[in-house]
């Protein structure tokens, strides 16, 4: 066990501002009790969700300055400046698939000797994912699909996530939904269809087989919800294979198209590969029978799959318009344009019950290695950069990291 060890929580210093923590309040508390260990420092915030006062009435530390501190946790990147050399920093780096805004982040980490442990590649040794947002970002996604619609028919109007206290404050805005007979259609089945199944729920829809979707009509509202064996096809013809399509997706083709011609409102939850086929394509979503008026993209794959996602889009801001025609940007409720909600930092709406679901995660299945024992090498598997070099999972962004 590693003994008095100093852990700061992170004020969040990325534009556009993020609300979350990683470790709520009373979740500080219970660390402490769990971690007899750790000394804990919370950076002061005026931008957090929880505020000072909030941590202070439990008797935690609040500090200006963390750099005493062995161990700083954020959610976010935090900006190149904050950095301070020969820590070890948890956050989303958003380096590991090398993307180009964030190499000089990278080199950073790299030249500042920062052991990076980024949440994104925190697993157990079967592989699954120890920590995500992605249940909250299905949950609001759902949530703002239904404020477009709201908007489109002008047959009721939501207060936004981000304006309710909480997920409780926005669950009761659902009482307002009014929907005709509209099909809604999910793509994907883990935890951020979860979330929006769960904003769905209390709207009681029928939920239809994808067969009776794509065949029947219906006096009200309904929704099915379809996975990779629903929506590609081996291009040899032979039967689908979920692991084959995980190792092989070049191998397969679409078979998207024909939910295009029946859905009403498309909610995106599913995860692309690049070497994936696409979902919607110029030439689908310009067809005369193409019928889908809001698309509330919550996997925001950009320039990827979905060809209306052409940018993600902010909180402030979160919806525009796609023209089928022109294939442009327009406003976002013009009858000729696609309504489109692309916003990629969507658990930020609701950020106390983001943080307070991430902090669990942490808590019970992170924490454990990371301030006692990493038996099981899950923090040795997440860090990306150590004492200058790449860590042995991330070597492959040697290249990246030399700026070729």
């Amino acid at each position: 066990m590693n003994k008095n060890l100093k852990v700061g929580i992170l004020k969040e210093t990325k534009t556009p501002p993020d609300k979350r923590t990683a470790v709520a309040p009373l979740q500080a508390v219970e660390l402490l009790k769990r971690f007899p260990n750790v000394e804990l420092f919370i950076q002061s915030s005026d931008i957090r969700s929880y505020k000072d006062e909030e941590y202070l009435k439990l008797g935690l530390n609040i500090v200006e300055d963390v750099s005493n501190c062995d161990i700083l946790i954020g959610v976010k990147e935090v900006k190149l400046p904050k950095l301070i050399e020969n820590k070890t920093y948890l956050f989303f780096s958003h380096t590991a698939k090398k993307q180009e805004y964030n190499r000089i982040l990278l080199q950073e980490l790299l030249k500042k000797k920062i052991k990076m442990v980024d949440y994104e590649y925190l697993a157990n040794p079967p592989g699954q994912r120890l920590v995500a947002f992605g249940h909250f970002a299905g949950l609001v996604g759902a949530y703002n699909g239904l404020i477009a619609f709201g908007k489109r028919s002008g047959l009721f109007d939501l207060k936004r996530a981000i304006d309710s206290h909480d997920t409780a404050e926005m669950f009761e805005e659902l009482k307002k939904v009014k929907l005709p007979a509209v099909k809604i259609l999910i793509t994907g089945g883990g935890r951020v269809a979860s979330g929006a199944l769960e904003t769905l729920a209390p709207l009681n829809l029928k939920k239809v087989s994808p067969e009776d979707f794509l065949s029947k009509s219906f006096n009200d509202a309904v929704y099915t919800q379809i996975e990779p064996d629903n929506y590609v096809k081996r291009i040899d013809g032979s039967d689908f294979d979920l692991n084959h399509f995980f190792k092989n997706p070049k191998e397969y083709e679409s078979d998207f198209l024909k939910y295009t011609k029946v859905t009403d409102i498309y909610i995106a939850c599913h995860f692309w590969d690049n070497n994936s086929p696409h979902f919607i394509t110029k030439q689908d979503i310009s067809a005369p029978d193409f019928k889908i008026k809001v698309i509330a993209d919550v996997s925001c794959d950009i320039a990827g799959p979905i060809i209306s996602t052409f940018r993600a889009s902010e909180i402030a801001n979160p919806f525009y318009g796609y023209n089928p025609k022109t294939h442009l940007e327009g406003n976002a409720f013009d009858n000729n344009c696609i309504t489109v909600m692309a916003v990629d930092n969507l658990p930020g709406e609701v950020p106390r019950d983001a943080s307070v679901d991430f902090g669990k995660g942490l808590i019970d299945k992170v924490f454990p290695a990371l301030f006692c024992n990493d038996n099981d090498g899950i923090i040795k598997r997440a860090t990306i950069t150590k004492s200058g070099n790449l860590g042995s999972h991330f070597t492959y962004l040697q290249d990246f990291a030399d700026g070729k």
